[in-house]
C-alpha cells in the first residue's frame, strides 16, 4: 500500500500506541475474482482500516482495523457500498457448520436443477439451430432458407426464454446488483453475452428483411441456452469446492467431547460442553474425553494427547498436571479444575488456526484480484471495439458479424477460472492436510514451500506408524523367549494401555497361549505386579525392579541398547528373579525410508525432530 492509499486514520495513529484487531466477516453475493478486488478496495477506504483481505472460496473477509477509528457497522456499511451484503462471520460449532452445509447443499442442488434444465433445451436447440451439420437438410421442412426453418428457429427463441429467464436469472440480479452501485463483474459478462445473442438471435428470425440479405441472418438461440447451462455448472461445482473447505474444520470439531460430567452442589451432572465454566470440577472415567482444558486436582491416569501433540504413547498424568480437552483418557479416573473453555481451549485455538489459514490471500492471489479489478471493464471496452471494427471492416452482413464478435468476446471472457482456481486449490490442498494432522500457518507459508531447501520431518504418524507394537523379546540364562513373553501377556491381557496392548497383540502374533492372571495391581510410575499360574510376575521398569531388590545387571546392558534405539524397555521379574526383557516401539513405516530416499534424491536435506532421548 502506498502513502496515497494508506487511511488518514492510520497515518494520523502513533503507531506503537495504536492496538489493532483483527474481525472476519461473512459476504453474500460475491462470484468472481472482480467481486473481491471491489469489497477490498472499498474497505481499505475506510477510514481506520488498516489492510482487508477477502476470500473467495471462504466468502469471508479478515479485516485489520483500528477499533478507536472505526466499528464493525462501519466495515459492513463499506461491504454494503460495494453492491454487497455483509453478515458477522459464524462461529466454528459444529451446529454451525452443519447449517452452512445445508445450505451449501440447497445451493448447490438448485443450481444443478437450472444446469439439467437449460441443457436439456439446449440440446435440441443446437440440433435444430445447425440442421445441416446433423443432416436434417434432406428434409425439405429443414431446408436451409424454408419459412418452416424460419418458424422452427422462431420456436427456439420461445424454448430458450424460460432458459435465460430462470436458469440464468442469477445473472441478471447480479449484474443489477453491481449496476446500481456503478462497477460490473462475472454476470454482467454473461447476462450481456446472453441477452445478446438471444436479442440479435429474434431480431434475425424476426425481421429477417433488415440484413443485407436474408440468408446470411443466422440466429444463436443456442449460444444463449448452452452458455447458461456451462456457466450453471461451473458455480455448482464452485459451490462444491466452497463446501471442502470446511471439511478439516468439521473433522477437528468433531473431536470435542459433546457433554461434560460436572460436580456441582456435591452432585455429579451431565451438562452440554458450552454449559462448562472456568472454575468447575468434572470427572473423566477410562475411555471417556477430556471435555475442557483443566488441571487435575484427584487421581492419576494416562491420557492419549495424539490430536494435540502426534505422540502415540499415553502420558502419565497426576495431579496437578494440565491436561487438554478432546485427548482421550485411557485408564484410572480423575477429576480436573476446568481453567480454559469454549473458544480459549487448545482445540478451539486449532480451530481458529485452520479456519485463519484458509481465509489468509497467498501473494500471488493479490496479483491476481489485481488484474480482476480491471478486468471486466476491459472486457467491455475490447467488445465495443471490436463491434465498432467488425461494423466498419468487416464483410457483409457487417451488423451480423460484429454482433456475433461482440457476443463471443464477452462470453468467453468470463473471469470465473481467474477469481476461483488459486483460492480453491489452496482451500482444498489446506483441508487436505489438516485431515492428515498437516497444519499451515497461512497461504504464504504454502507458497513458500516452493523454496524449500531442508525437510524437517515428525517422527511419530509420520515416519512411524503412531502406535506402539513388540519388537524384542529378551530372556535372562535359564528362561525361554516364549515364556518370558508369556507371563508378560499375561499380566498386561485386562490392560487397556497401549504398551500392554502392544504385548498381548505380539504373543497372539506369535501363537503364544495367554493364561488369566489374578491379584492384579498397578504401581503407578513403575509398571504392574501379578500372580500368573502361582506365581509373583513384575512388569515395569529398573526402579520397580530395584524397590523389589530384584538383580538387573545381566540386563541393563541390553536395556540401554534397546532405548538408544528409540525403543522401550520393560524389565520381567518372575518370583523375585530378574526374567528378561520386553521391548516395545513406534515402529517405521514401510514406505518412509522409501519417501525420505525420494525427497533426498530432489536435492533436500531430511532432518527429524522428536522428542526421544537423545540416544
Amino acid at each position: 500500500m502506498s502513502a496515497t492509499e494508506t487511511p488518514a486514520a492510520l497515518r494520523e495513529a502513533d503507531a506503537p500506541a495504536a492496538a489493532s484487531a483483527t474481525v472476519r466477516l461473512a459476504i453474500d453475493g460475491m462470484h468472481c475474482a472482480s467481486c473481491v478486488a471491489r469489497i477490498e478496495q472499498e474497505l481499505t477506504r475506510t477510514p481506520g482500516v488498516i489492510d482487508a483481505a477477502v476470500n473467495l472460496t471462504t466468502a469471508e473477509a479478515s479485516v485489520s482495523y483500528l477499533p478507536q477509528t472505526v466499528d464493525v457497522a462501519c466495515m459492513e456499511e463499506a461491504v454494503r457500498r460495494a453492491g454487497y451484503t455483509p453478515r458477522p462471520a459464524p462461529g466454528a460449532g459444529e451446529d454451525v457448520l452443519e447449517r452452512q452445509e445445508h445450505d451449501r447443499e440447497h445451493e448447490y442442488r438448485a443450481l444443478m436443477r437450472k444446469c439439467w434444465f437449460a441443457a436439456a433445451i439446449s440440446l435440441p436447440v443446437v440440433v435444430l439451430s445447425y440442421p445441416d451439420l446433423f443432416g436434417l437438410d434432406r428434409f425439405s421442412f429443414f431446408a436451409k432458407g424454408s419459412d418452416s426453418l424460419w418458424w422452427v428457429w422462431r420456436g427456439l427463441g420461445l424454448v430458450t426464454l424460460p432458459v435465460l429467464i430462470w436458469g440464468g436469472g442469477q445473472f441478471y440480479t447480479g449484474a443489477w446488483r453491481a449496476l446500481r452501485h456503478r462497477s460490473a463483474n462475472m454476470h454482467t459478462l454473461i447476462a450481456l453475452g446472453i441477452s445478446a445473442a438471444w436479442l440479435y438471435s429474434t431480431v434475425a428470425v424476426v425481421w429477417p428483411g433488415i440484413f443485407p440479405k436474408a440468408k446470411f441472418a443466422q440466429e444463436y438461440y443456442d449460444v444463449s441456452a448452452v452458455v447458461v447451462a456451462l456457466v450453471t455448472l461451473g458455480m455448482a461445482l464452485e459451490v462444491k469446492a466452497k463446501g471442502r473447505s470446511s471439511e478439516a474444520i468439521r473433522k477437528l470439531i468433531g473431536l470435542q467431547a459433546k457433554t461434560a460430567r460436572v460436580i456441582r452442589d456435591g452432585r455429579e451432572l451431565d451438562v452440554a460442553i458450552e454449559q462448562v465454566l472456568v472454575g468447575d470440577l468434572l470427572v473423566v472415567r477410562p475411555g471417556e474425553k477430556v471435555p475442557v482444558d483443566g488441571v487435575i486436582t484427584q487421581g492419576e491416569s494416562s491420557l492419549d494427547e495424539s490430536m494435540v501433540t502426534g505422540e502415540s504413547l499415553p502420558i502419565d498424568k497426576t495431579v496437578g498436571d494440565e491436561v487438554i480437552g478432546a485427548t482421550i483418557n485411557k485408564t484410572g479416573a480423575f477429576r480436573f479444575r476446568a481453567t480454559k473453555v469454549g473458544d480459549d481451549t487448545a482445540l478451539a485455538s486449532i480451530v481458529r488456526m485452520v479456519g485463519d489459514a484458509q481465509a489468509s490471500k497467498l501473494p500471488i492471489q493479490r496479483v491476481v484480484d489485481q488484474v480482476a479489478g480491471i478486468f471486466v471493464p476491459a472486457v467491455i471496452i475490447i467488445a465495443i471495439a471490436a463491434f465498432v471494427v467488425w461494423f466498419n471492416v468487416g464483410p457483409t452482413p457487417v451488423l451480423a458479424y460484429a454482433v456475433i464478435v461482440a457476443v463471443t468476446v464477452l462470453i468467453i471472457a468470463c473471469p470465473c477460472a481467474l477469481g476461483l482456481a488459486t483460492p480453491t486449490s489452496l482451500t482444498v490442498g489446506m483441508g487436505k492436510g489438516a485431515e492428515q494432522g498437516v497444519l499451515f500457518r497461512g497461504g504464504d507459508a504454502l507458497q513458500a514451500a516452493r523454496q524449500l531447501q531442508v525437510i524437517v520431518l515428525d517422527k511419530t504418524g509420520t515416519i512411524t506408524h503412531g502406535q506402539p507394537a513388540l519388537t524384542d523379546v529378551i530372556a535372562a540364562d535359564g528362561f525361554e523367549q516364549a515364556a518370558v513373553l508369556r507371563v508378560a501377556a499375561a499380566v498386561e491381557c485386562d490392560s487397556e494401555h497401549p504398551l500392554a496392548q502392544a504385548i498381548v497383540t505380539g504373543a497372539a502374533a506369535r501363537q503364544i497361549a495367554v493364561p488369566q492372571p489374578s491379584q492384579f495391581s498397578a504401581i503407578p510410575g513403575h509398571g504392574v505386579q501379578a500372580d500368573v499360574e502361582g506365581q509373583t510376575v513384575l512388569l515395569g521398569n529398573r526402579k520397580l525392579m530395584a524397590d523389589h531388590a530384584i538383580a538387573t545387571t545381566a540386563l541393563d546392558e541390553d536395556a540401554q541398547r534397546l532405548a538408544g534405539e528409540g525403543k522401550t524397555p520393560m524389565y520381567i521379574a518372575i518370583d523375585g528373579q530378574a526374567a528378561g526383557l520386553v521391548a516395545v516401539a513406534d515402529t517405521i513405516k514401510p514406505d518412509s525410508i522409501a519417501a525420505i530416499a525420494r525427497l533426498r534424491r530432489a536435492g533436500l536435506q531430511v532432518a527429524m525432530i522428536t522428542g526421544d532421548n537423545e540416544r
